[in-house]
């Protein structure tokens, strides 16, 4: 299928051909009739990946922070790394569109093939052939309603939630500032509601335009707007005015506020600069009020992608029910989308009209692509013609997931090595996994794993997908005959981890998990040092900063939580360190709300003797290395800070320029095992313990109770 993708480290924008998305379960399936592009969204985006290096850090000081903290902790080469990936990756463009259901995914009740819907959202909603969309970012099409007025539900919604935030009454007088297509729909919007609107906007054609609309008059910002009120509102001034500009000075929020009258609202809808004045607010004791794009669970991962609603008595009006309430007044006749000044292209075309929209030379408010409704619904394409194998030892690499991870650590590892075969790399969207594969060098990229695993071409596969999908892809690659590296976890709870167990046990493959501390140059020469010297005593301390809110990584069914997620690579390196079996877990929560902090302190008891403890810290200090473990026994101690300093206590320390968390000599050596027919460097038994001690660990931070781990 045909997409539209931006680079965002140079803003070129390319018309490419991708495979079309996977269906994950609570998502739909779309072939698209209709998308919008929405002028004034849509080139603030094109503008900031078309700004220099520095134009981006000025725009952005959030990121200069994060990026100044990564080099402090991590050092040059992984900051780089880590920089350059995110800026590589391919920016989907397009948030609202319009089509016909495909297929639905598991769980999904609402829908069925052949319905007519709209879909919102970006990242989902995209400029494509087909597109892949969650449940509730999906509403049904009215029957009579065409699907080039349907594609502007989400623009609508936008609109209709800054209204909802207004809350207007019925003959209010309303001040809309910035008439773009968000604007232009509220005038619409507010005028079906009831109200009298004074429309605001520097271009003269677009004031014209909203008077079409329903608005009752029409100004510049810099008019007399004392002798506007004087005439129209005895010179109270509007009861309230919705900010639809995109800005970056406060001019339009300080204009909503002259224009108010006393103890009127100011709504920003509109992505504006509020460097305020706190006079004009407070002399009217005016009300500042911000909508959140859709309305109620934008941005909530629960809502978007888990598919959990929000009871309709106590959240009337929903993201998801505010397309469906725009929809119907599109329907009756109440507004029209299409009235507004839009003009409709044929996708092929896009990269053109994108270039007009960023040069200034197209003045419509919205443009329509319009899709041929032809293309195949392909989850594979070829790149090039794979390389015959050169070699009896070469050997053949596919990746199931490309994250931040697999692009940023993984496959510039696996670029690093000789004697490989790149075959396919496979993604959840066909951009990402178009673009990794050209990056990367591989033959082909798909959304499909099952093709993958069946490649006869394929040896080795990496699976760095969501943490929910870890252990049954795992399985069934090991079934299908290829070695495995396995990102961790390797599972979320005990039945996944059996599942993963049966095929490693029945297939007798090759299986090794992501756990790359124990091949770092500092934890070897610590083991090393400590081999033999008896019970270890080992405190190891994680600055792992504040809990993610609003992911999936904290949702119990699909990333497990941070402690089950991540708190396994550092029990791996426990059981590297001391070499004996975990025999017992205790374990204590710092906090009883784990979605805000997840700070844990945990005690692990093994055979030999040997006791550690790990703190891992959501409020700590951040300017504590995000890494750090003592080790004692046998008369000596040693202590490795964040993977870039190890001191022997009375000896001088070990530096390296970059953290060596062992990534690059992990990738190397299982990749050289298996080439070589030799048995993976982990015992099955030790990536069993691990998950199960990690589970443990989960289990009793809440009941308090020691845990012991079986033989």
């Amino acid at each position: 299928m045909k997409q539209i993708i931006q680079n965002p480290k140079s803003g070129a924008l390319e018309l490419v051909e991708v495979p079309a998305p996977a269906v994950a379960p609570g998502q739909v399936l779309v072939r698209n009739h209709f998308s919008v592009v929405s002028p004034g969204t849509e080139r603030m985006a094109i503008d900031f990946a078309r700004k220099s290096m520095l134009g981006k850090a000025r725009s952005r000081p959030d990121l200069v922070k994060q990026v100044v903290r990564k080099l402090q902790q991590d050092g040059p080469l992984p900051t780089y790394r880590t920089v350059m990936t995110r800026l590589d990756a391919a920016q989907p463009l397009g948030y609202s569109c319009a089509g016909v259901v495909e297929a639905v995914g598991e769980g999904v009740v609402g829908f069925a093939p052949g319905d007519r819907v709209a879909c919102a959202g970006a990242g989902y909603a995209n400029h494509a052939e087909w597109v892949a969309v969650p449940e509730n970012l999906v509403a049904r099409v009215p029957d009579g309603l065409s699907l080039d007025r349907a594609a502007f539900a989400t623009l609508g919604a936008i609109a209709m939630q800054g209204l909802r935030v207004a809350e207007p009454q019925l003959g209010e007088i309303v001040a809309v500032v910035g008439l773009g297509m968000i604007g232009q729909l509220a005038v619409q919007l507010l005028r079906a509601n009831g109200c009298r609107v004074l429309a605001i906007d520097m271009d003269a054609a677009r004031v014209e335009q909203a008077r079409e609309q329903g608005a009752e008059w029409g100004a510049a910002p810099g008019d007399d707007h004392e002798a506007w009120k004087l005439a129209h509102t005895d010179g109270a001034g509007v009861d309230f005015a919705i900010v639809a500009a995109a800005s970056s000075d406060s001019a339009p929020i300080q204009l909503a506020a002259e224009l108010c009258r006393m103890k009127g609202r100011v709504v920003a809808v509109g992505a504006t600069a509020m460097d305020l004045d706190r006079r004009a607010f407070y002399d009217k004791e005016l009300e500042l009020r911000m909508s959140m794009s859709y309305g109620p669970g934008r941005y909530d991962y629960r809502y978007e992608e888990s598919g959990i609603d929000y009871p309709r008595a106590y959240v009337r009006w929903t993201e998801n029910r505010n397309l469906e309430a725009f929809l119907a007044l599109a329907n009756s006749g109440a507004i029209d989308p299409t009235g507004i000044t839009s003009e409709t292209v044929d996708f092929a075309k896009a990269v053109a009209t994108y270039d007009e929209l960023a040069s200034g030379r197209l003045r419509a408010l919205a443009v329509l692509f319009e899709y041929d409704g032809a293309a195949p619904l392909d989850r594979e394409l070829a790149l090039r013609a794979p390389t015959a194998r050169a070699a009896k030892d070469e050997l053949g690499v596919a990746f199931v997931g490309a994250g931040n991870y697999a692009k940023g650590v993984l496959l510039p590892a696996v670029g690093r090595l000789s004697g490989l075969r790149k075959v396919a790399v496979v993604t959840s969207t066909g951009a990402s996994a178009r673009r990794t594969a050209e990056k990367f060098d591989f033959a082909s990229c798909a959304t499909d794993p099952a093709p993958v695993l069946e490649n006869p071409d394929v040896d080795l596969v990496f699976v760095a997908t969501r943490h929910d999908s870890h252990a049954d892809l795992a399985a069934a690659a090991l079934r299908a005959g290829k070695a495995v590296w396995l990102e961790k976890p390797a599972a979320l709870d005990e039945a996944q981890l059996a599942t993963l167990e049966e095929a490693a046990r029945e297939t007798q493959g090759f299986l090794a998990v992501g756990y790359n501390r124990r091949f770092s140059s500092h934890a070897r020469k610590i083991r090393d040092a400590f081999a033999g010297s008896g019970p270890l005593a080992i405190h190891y301390t994680v600055a792992a900063g504040a809990t993610p809110t609003g992911t999936w990584i904290n949702d119990p069914t699909a990333g497990g939580g941070r402690i089950v997620g991540e708190v396994c690579h550092f029990v791996d390196l426990l059981l590297f360190l001391v070499g004996s079996r975990i025999t017992s877990v205790s374990a204590h929560s710092l906090s009883r709300n784990p979605e805000t902090d997840d700070s844990t302190v945990a005690m692990l008891g093994f055979a030999d003797g040997s006791t550690a403890t790990l703190h891992y810290l959501a409020q700590a200090s951040a300017a504590l290395p995000k890494e750090r473990f003592e080790v004692s026994g046998g008369g000596r101690t040693a202590r490795c800070e964040n993977f870039r300093e190890t001191t022997f206590a009375g000896s001088k320390p070990t530096k390296t320029l970059n953290q060596d968390k062992g990534q690059d000599t992990a990738v190397a050596e299982i990749v050289s095992a298996v080439k070589r027919g030799a048995p993976s460097p982990f015992a099955l038994e030790d990536l069993l313990a691990v998950s199960r001690a990690t589970f443990a660990i989960d289990r009793a931070r809440w009941s308090g109770e020691t845990v012991t781990l079986e033989d």
